[in-house]
Formats: C-alpha cells, sequence, structure tokens
C-alpha cells in the first residue's frame, strides 16, 4: 500500500527544518465541534476467523472474496489468541532508531488552487464546496508561488527525522492541544468531579477530519512517517533473526499472517517475482499521527493489500469497489476539474482527497472501516481507497496477488499502455512462471501420484474453467490477435532466452513490458517496442525488421490445453526447456498456422530392465568450470538398474532407474550452513525417467523434473531467493548469488564422474543404450572394459540395427517405397487414426508428440524381432 509516492529518501536532521515548520509552531487551529463533517456511509463488513481458518491466509482471503470485493475493502479480526510481538517495542529501537516524515498541509487536500493559478493570484482561493472565512498562520508562501512558475507539482515536503519515543510525544501534544483536552478536562471535572481525560471519539476525530478538508478555515498541517521501508527501521512482526529460541514467537515469524511470508505464500503469483520489490512484495511501515492521511489511490498493477494494525489509536478507511474505479475518477475530475486540467495524472501522485459524501452525491458508494490495533484491513483489485490516522499509531502493509488477481493484474498492464504509465512488475513474467508451476503440479499429481497441499491447490485453479487457465487463455488471445496483424510485416523469430534476465525490457512507446514479444530492427538494437506500437520500428532496409517471440503461438495454446488437463501438453512443457523440442530458430511460416489440437493414445513403452545389486562409491566431483572453485564430494547411494528406452539415456549418460546418490549443497532454507541433499532417478512412465532432488533435513523439500540439470538449476533459484531475501533483512555472511547454469546437474547427481561412469557402463554389457555408447564410438572414447566390443564391431552394430532393434540412422528408401508403406498402414487406419498421424508428422521431429511416435514404433519393432 502507498500512501503517497516514492520519495527522496534522505534524511533531514531536526535542526535543517524550517523555523516554520509543524515541529516549531504551536498549534493554532482548533477543534469545530458544530461543525462537523461525518460522511453518512455505510460500513464495510467485518470478518472474524476461526483458529483453523486462520491456519490458512490465502485460503481465507478466498472463502471471503465473495462477499468482500463488492465492497472494495474489509476489515479481518483475527483470533483472541493471535497476539504478535512488536520487535519496534524494544527500547533500543523505540529510542534510537529514527524514521523520516513528510508535512502534509491537510486542508489544501481538497480545497486548493492549481499551482499555475497561484502564481497569478496569490490571494484569490479557489471555489469551495461550502466557502467559508479562511485564516492562515502565515500568508500563501513565496516558495509556492515560484514552485508554480517552475512548473513544480503539489506534494508533501520533507520533514522532520523523528525516533519513536519523539514522534509518540509530538502527536499526543498535537492532539491534545488541538481538541482542547486539557481545558475540556477541567470544565468536565468542574460539572462532574471526576477527573478523565476527555479525548475526542472515533466519531468526533471523523467529522473534524472531513470538516478540514471541505471546509477549511485554518491551516492544519502535520506529519506522517509513511511508505517506510522495513529494512531501515525494521518489520513490526518478528522474523527468523529474532526467534528461533522461543517456540510461542516462532508460530508469528512463520506465520501467513506476517507480512514478511504473505507476499511469497504458496498460491501467490508474487511468489515468482525475481526481485524484492519494497512496498509491493517487501512490507512498509506507516507512522501516523492525528489527521496524517492517505490519500485516494489504488495499488500498483491492481494488487491486493493487506494492512496490519499494530498499535496505536485507530486508523479510519474508507473503499470504493474496483468495479466503480471509473465512476470515482470521473467524480474526481468532475469536482476537481481545474487540478486535473492541470495535472491529468492527479491520481497517480495520491496527494488528493474527495470527501465520501460528494462521491455519495455523484452515485459512487463508499465503505467505511475503523481499523483498531491488532486488526487487518484487506483492499481488492483496482479497488480505491483512503483514509486518515485518529492519533499516534503504526501499521504495517504489503501486497499480495492471488491467483484471481491475474485478470485485474492483465487489465492494469494494458491501462497503463493506454496511459503511457510504466510498470513496475512484469505480468507475463509472472504469468507464465504460475502457469508452468501449476503444470508441474499437474504432472506430480497425474504421473507422479504425489499428492501435497501445494500441488492440490494450484490444481484448484486448473482445468478448463480454472481461473489460471482462463487468464493464460486470455493472453494467449490477446498476443494470437497482435501478431496476426503483423502478418508479412517482419520476419519473426525466436526470443533469446536471456533477452531480459538482466535488463528490464519495454515499449520506448507506452511501456509495455517485453517479456513475452518485442519489435525492433537490426540497425537500432537497443530500441524495442511491443507489438501494437511495431509500426514506429522504422528501418532503411525492410528486412532488418524483427518481430521476436518467447513462445509460439502453437506453444502458447499447448499451455493452455496442459492447463486444462490434456497430458501430452503437460509433459511438453514440463520438459520444454530440458529436451528444447519446441524451440525453432525461424518460426514466419509455423506461428501464424492454426492451432491444432493434441491427440494420442496412451502409449506406455514396456520397460525390460536388468537388476544389480546396491553399492556404495564416494567420488570427487569438482567443477571444470574455471569460475566454479567449489569441489563437490557426491556419495553414491544406490546404482540402480538400467531400462530400456531411448528416454533412459541420452548423448551424455546412461539414467539407471533407481540410482541415488549424496551430495553436501547450501541449504536452501539457511544459506549460511551446507547441507545433504539426495538426487535420484524414478519412473515416469511414458515421461521416461524422473530426476529428484530432496533435501535431507526436510525431506518434503523436493524438486522433480525430468532434466537432471533443471532439478539442480531449480535448486540454485531457490537458494539465490532465500540469499536475496536474508540480505534484505540485513543477514551477514551470505554466500554470493549463485549464476545461472554454474551449478552443473549431471555432475550433482554424479553423472559426470569417471568412476560413477564406469560403474554405469558396466550395467549395459551389450550396449542397448545407444545414443550414449553411439555417440561414444564418434567421439573416439574408449568404452569400458566392461563393455568387451571393439570399436568397429561396435560402429558396425549401431549403423545397422541395435541388439534391441531400433532402426539405424544410415536406413535409406526411396519416396516410391515410403509411400508404398505408408499405403499399406494406413489401409488398416480410421480417418481419426490418420488424422493423428498426420498432426504428429506436421509438427517435425523435434515436437514432443514426435519423440512418443518415435519410442512406440521402436518398442513395436524390438516386441516383433523376438
Amino acid at each position: 500500500m502507498k500512501d503517497y509516492p516514492s520519495r527522496n529518501t534522505q534524511k533531514n536532521d531536526e535542526s535543517h527544518e524550517s523555523p516554520g515548520s509543524p515541529r516549531h509552531r504551536k498549534v493554532l487551529a482548533r477543534w469545530d465541534p458544530n461543525e462537523a463533517c461525518r460522511p453518512a456511509i455505510d460500513d464495510a463488513p467485518v470478518f472474524y476467523p476461526t483458529e483453523e481458518e486462520f491456519q490458512d491466509t490465502l485460503g481465507y482471503i478466498a472463502s471471503i472474496r465473495p462477499r468482500a470485493e463488492a465492497y472494495g475493502i474489509c476489515k479481518i479480526v483475527p483470533p483472541p489468541s493471535w497476539k504478535p510481538p512488536c520487535p519496534l517495542k524494544e527500547k533500543e529501537v523505540w529510542e534510537r532508531s529514527k524514521f523520516s516524515t513528510r508535512i502534509q498541509h491537510v486542508d489544501l487536500l481538497q480545497n486548493r488552487e492549481p499551482m499555475r493559478k497561484k502564481s497569478q493570484r496569490k490571494r484569490k482561493r479557489r471555489r469551495q464546496f461550502n466557502t467559508r472565512p479562511r485564516r492562515r498562520a502565515r500568508s500563501e508562501s513565496s516558495e509556492a508561488n515560484a514552485a508554480g512558475e517552475n512548473g513544480e507539482k503539489f506534494g508533501f515536503k520533507s520533514g522532520s527525522d523523528f525516533t519513536l519515543d519523539e514522534f509518540e510525544r509530538y502527536a499526543e501534544e498535537f492532539k491534545e492541544s488541538y481538541f482542547r483536552v486539557k481545558e475540556r478536562t477541567q470544565e468536565s471535572s468542574a460539572e462532574t468531579g471526576q477527573d478523565k481525560r476527555c479525548w475526542p471519539t472515533v466519531n468526533d476525530i471523523e467529522g473534524e477530519y472531513w470538516r478540514i478538508i471541505e471546509q477549511p478555515t485554518d491551516e492544519v498541517e502535520v506529519y506522517y512517517g509513511a511508505d517506510l521501508e522495513t529494512g531501515t527501521l525494521g518489520s513490526g512482526f518478528p522474523k527468523v533473526s529474532s526467534v528461533m529460541t522461543d517456540a510461542k514467537i516462532s508460530q508469528y515469524v512463520t506465520s501467513g499472517w506476517n507480512l514478511n511470508n504473505l507476499p511469497r505464500l504458496s498460491g501467490s503469483v508474487l511468489g515468482f517475482e525475481e526481485c524484492n520489490i519494497s512496498g509491493v512484495v517487501v512490507p512498509w511501515l506507516y507512522i501516523g499521527m492525528c489527521f496524517s492521511s492517505f490519500c485516494w489511490h489504488v495499488e500498483d498493477h491492481h494488487l491486493y493489500s493487506l494492512n496490519y494494525h499494530h498499535w496505536g489509536d485507530p486508523k479510519m478507511w474508507y473503499g470504493v469497489p474496483g468495479n466503480q474505479a471509473s465512476s470515482l475518477e470521473q467524480a474526481m475530475k468532475k469536482h476537481l476539474s481545474d487540478l486535473f486540467e492541470e495535472q491529468p495524472d492527479l491520481l497517480n501522485e495520491l496527494v488528493t482527497q474527495l470527501s465520501p459524501s460528494v462521491l455519495k452525491s455523484e452515485g459512487v458508494p463508499v465503505y467505511r472501516v475503523v481499523q483498531n490495533a491488532g486488526e487487518f484491513v484487506l483492499t481488492f483489485p483496482r479497488a480505491y481507497h483512503a483514509g486518515f490516522n485518529c492519533g499516534f499509531n503504526c501499521a504495517e502493509a504489503v501486497n499480495v496477488a492471488p491467483v484471481d488477481w491475474l485478470q485485474h493484474g492483465q487489465n492494469a498492464v494494458e491501462l497503463y499502455s493506454a496511459q503511457l504509465h510504466k510498470t513496475s512488475i512484469s505480468h507475463d513474467k509472472l504469468l507464465l512462471a504460475v502457469a508452468k508451476e501449476a503444470v508441474q503440479a499437474l504432472w506430480e499429481i497425474s504421473v507422479l501420484k504425489k499428492e501435497n497441499p501445494d500441488n492440490l491447490r494450484w490444481k484448484s485453479f486448473c482445468g478448463k474453467d480454472g481461473m489460471l487457465t482462463r487468464a493464460i487463455k486470455t493472453r494467449v488471445d490477446l498476443e494470437e490477435k497482435r501478431i496476426e496483424r503483423l502478418q508479412g510485416a517482419a520476419h519473426i523469430q525466436k526470443m533469446e532466452k536471456d533477452f531480459d534476465f538482466n535488463t528490464e525490457r519495454e515499449c520506448i512507446s507506452c511501456f509495455y513490458d517485453l517479456h513475452l514479444s518485442a519489435a525492433c530492427c537490426n540497425c537500432s538494437p537497443d530500441r524495442f517496442t511491443c507489438l501494437k506500437h511495431a509500426n514506429l520500428v522504422t528501418c532503411c532496409d525492410p528486412d532488418n525488421r524483427l518481430v521476436l517471440l518467447r513462445h509460439t503461438i502453437d506453444e502458447l495454446k499447448t499451455l493452455v490445453e496442459a492447463l486444462e488437463g490434456s497430458m501430452f501438453p503437460q509433459r511438453a512443457w514440463v520438459s520444454k526447456d530440458h529436451r528444447g523440442h519446441l524451440g525453432q530458430k525461424n518460426l514466419s511460416d509455423s506461428i501464424l498456422a492454426a492451432h491444432n489440437k493434441l491427440f494420442g493414445p496412451d502409449l506406455s513403452p514396456s520397460m525390460k530392465s536388468e537388476h544389480v545389486e546396491n553399492s556404495m562409491h564416494k567420488v570427487s566431483g569438482a567443477d571444470s568450470d574455471p569460475e566454479q572453485r567449489t569441489n563437490y564430494c557426491v556419495e553414491v547411494i544406490t546404482l540402480g538398474s538400467i531400462v530400456h528406452g531411448k528416454l533412459w539415456s541420452n548423448k551424455n549418460a546412461i539414467f539407471p532407474l533407481g540410482y541415488k546418490s549424496r551430495v553436501m549443497f547450501y541449504n536452501i532454507c539457511n544459506p549460511l550452513v551446507k547441507s545433504r541433499y539426495t538426487s535420484e532417478v524414478m519412473a515416469g512412465g511414458l515421461l521416461g525417467p524422473l530426476f529428484k532432488v530432496t533435501l535431507e533435513e526436510l525431506p518434503q523439500v523436493s524438486f522433480v523434473h525430468m532434466s537432471a540439470e533443471e532439478c539442480w538449476s531449480n535448486v540454485c533459484k531457490r537458494l539465490n531467493q532465500e540469499i536475496q531475501t536474508q540480505r534484505s533483512l540485513g543477514k551477514e555472511g551470505l554466500p554470493s548469488v549463485q549464476p545461472p547454469g554454474s551449478i552443473n546437474g549431471l555432475k550433482m547427481f554424479g553423472f559426470d564422474t569417471p568412476s560413477v561412469v564406469q560403474a554405469i557402463e558396466a550395467l549395459d554389457p551389450h550396449h542397448k543404450s545407444a545414443e550414449y555408447w553411439q555417440n561414444k564410438v564418434l567421439n573416439n572414447k574408449s568404452p569400458s572394459s566392461t563393455g568387451g566390443d571393439s570399436f568397429a564391431a561396435e560402429k558396425n552394430s549401431l549403423e545397422t540395427r541395435s541388439a534391441g532393434g531400433e532402426i539405424a540412422d544410415s536406413f535409406e528408401t526411396t519416396a516410391d517405397e515410403t509411400r508404398s508403406v505408408f499405403g499399406r498402414l494406413l489401409g488398416k487406419a480410421n480417418r481419426e487414426e490418420m488424422e493423428i498421424l498426420h498432426r504428429i508428422l506436421c509438427r517435425g521431429s523435434t515436437s514432443s508428440l514426435w519423440r512418443v511416435a518415435i519410442e512406440t514404433l521402436t518398442e513395436e519393432i524390438q516386441r516383433n524381432s523376438k
């Protein structure tokens, strides 16, 4: 949640602040209870989760969404037992840590002149909704007038730096003086005989706040410590570094309601955001005083926000449903037309209020929430919200993105593009990452028969009508239409995988994120546009105009089908990065072709294995990469047994079923130590071998993939994420982030270690792992002594027919012979079977279905040759 835009965080000591600042002046403005302007609006709903419901943060938010989203905002009151300790109250922080503030002119948040008019008419006020005499402690400053001439925007200037102890004293003095607490207490004591301090009620403060906004008669200036990075002052929630000795505190460290954990919970799209974006993924703190305000705004990318009130006086909120966002914008432009005329993007600045009473008169529904200490406030996608503080308090907020946010996020980036508004996250990158995670979960459930809360949660978002499937389909349809409009206008080619790895790529015209596609020309390699603005790519030679695509439309539609539940598309996406079967360099012909739905029978290949007894080998696997200086000692636990089938080996290694090894590597949960990981090869049925890496001390933490390399690549990604998170929390002594490709998965399994290679080769004396042995012959490597075959005999065998009956690569035939053979085969097939075969052949030899067809044919040849 942002209370106002990002600002210069340079600290300003009290001595550097103007003598005319609020801290150095007496409070002259006074409460006028007879002129209260408390809005007559309804309250937003309040929810009281049970202890059990409170255990699943995102699950609970999803459960209340159908009832709460229509209000745009709601309050969640935790169970009475949930009372997290607040580290900010520790003496070292309370009395010594300072935070920056901004000065807010509360009386100018709604009733002010445009900056340019102030330079022309020094004293004349703009029309107010209810004009009354107005007195100010000082005249309009010359600084403000100069600002208008220089085109400066209205905003909040830097204020004093405070400790929490100092700010509490200042805030209490201001509130006591403004509401005449001493005088009213004395008057009450004289009447009742009771010496009870007469503090204003929440309703009193609300009525006075909106009187200041709507009918200002005095200058009211306050401080607000907003958008404070928790990495500097600290979080109000306990973290790992401050706990581990107290079991009672531990539950709050790991809780999903701890805002340091919320954005990256399983099921939150922001969990796939690679950067720790302050205020979005990393919480911000808000230290308030009476009347300090957060003005009307929506969250970046229309994200959800969750705010927790740590301690202090109440915080007042107002929310408008997301489907009424345009109505609020129109009402504000109508009533503050001269401000919007000068500054069309005024709402992006977060410095303007408009009374809920005025919005209600325009038919805009507005709802109220009074947030007390220990309570959460949840805002929904594109729900405008605003509010103010009733006194000294502390709150913390962060964004979260359940999967249902994806449709709102897509609308947000399209709106940003139309408004020429920069993005802060890559929506397409998150969308693809979530989709791949969901496909992986479906594959684990359907193929590995492995169910856990995480993959079952992802499964719930899939299927033909699943919200994730719909979000992907919407994006694919949008991309397809944009590509079709470019047909013939540029050469289409595959985007490099690291196109935006080190540099964020955005359209030079509208700032649209370019993770999925981009247009450019060879003449200007650093200038890119989105597909909507590809016409802005001008080049002296039309042949130099390019459209770069990360994925073809055919690939993306296959992704949709994978999410819908089709097994073959799931296999294609699970194995995509390793196999490269979807990668074509020049895609001009295939990209615009109509997509053919994937079909295919259940072609589970029979597997024949030769068993070998368990053995233990300890080997050293030093990485040959000169930049990778760490030696990994791989301990082989079980060698396993050879499986006959093309997927169970490649040119680099043989993958025995049941193979298991152990290696020490940085702990992905605590990078300061190294822990044991188990690497193993399992059966994946039609998918061939599955590779699994497990953290031994936490068996529930595992990584499964069709590629040994990708298994360990995912371990490194998780490790890097944890290193970056702990660095942002100030932890020292952490290892360096592992660069992409620095860890060789084959080495970490032990498949590249000579002694292990020799032992595995001994399991295949008849050289039935054809691709592996052929590559070894072609590279003139000596086969192990256990093989016993000469080079000539090996080469001759591989060039004709393998021992298992595989057709040799040197096979040749004429077109007539091919036509004749296919004619006899197809004469026995029905129309549906012929259509399936046609689709498989049209996809080419790099297709996953082509691979399945070849494997099935090979198995049949082996079966008939016996």
